[in-house]
């Protein structure tokens, strides 16, 4: 069984930095692609970054250069370094692992199966 659990959201000024973690207790780090993924409010889900199994990294569009994620893998923790935060981005940030089929893209939401329960990012001036 796979238990995600996610920290280190809150609340920031535009332009600043948080550190999203992502405690993985069944080791589905060592196996799968892990990612994070996010939904605003009246928005769908979508993929922001995502780390496969292989150690490949692929960020959504929008926060390609201010976002980094990463893999502790002495610790089964999975981060999202997030720079430059901007006014679009508040959102509840989930973690999620285990790609489910190649047939769907990579950063799609309906494609993992184990979640964590969320970590609420906001951003105001």
């Amino acid at each position: 069984q796979v238990y995600l659990m996610e920290s280190g959201g809150g609340s920031v000024q535009p332009g600043g930095s948080l550190t999203l973690s992502c405690r993985d207790s069944g080791n589905a780090s060592l196996k799968s692609a892990m990612g994070w993924f996010r939904q605003g409010t009246a928005k769908e889900r979508e993929g922001v970054a995502l780390r496969t199994g292989n150690g490949e990294l692929f960020y959504e569009d929008s926060v390609k250069g201010r976002f980094i994620i990463s893999l502790d893998n002495a610790n089964n923790t999975l981060a999202l370094q997030m720079n430059g935060l901007k006014p679009e981005d508040p959102a509840l940030y989930y973690c999620a692992a285990y790609r489910l089929t190649a047939t769907l893209p990579r950063l799609s939401p309906l494609n993992y199966k184990y979640w964590g329960q969320g970590t609420q990012v906001s951003v105001s001036s």
